[in-house]
């Protein structure tokens, strides 16, 4: 998964080579180079959900003032 479009970097860093802001859009560039990997290690560090929910149907109580209609599940 790639968070900054390289190509769109790359063509600021080149066209903004002769301007005064060249050194600003390489510190820009190398920001968000340092972004994506900051974001792909979060997402790569993130386990895998597990599922809490049983399977399958539960039944209805079959007394007291709840779970006689729905099944609720937190």
């Amino acid at each position: 998964m790639q968070l900054t479009s390289a190509s769109l970097v790359t063509q600021a860093a080149t066209s903004a080579a002769d301007s005064p802001q060249a050194a600003a859009v390489l510190v820009l560039r190398k920001a968000l180079q340092w972004q994506q990997q900051s974001a792909q290690a979060l997402l790569q560090a993130v386990p895998p959900a597990i599922p809490t929910a049983p399977t399958g149907a539960l039944p209805l109580a079959s007394e007291g003032p709840l779970g006689t209609r729905l099944n609720v599940m937190a």
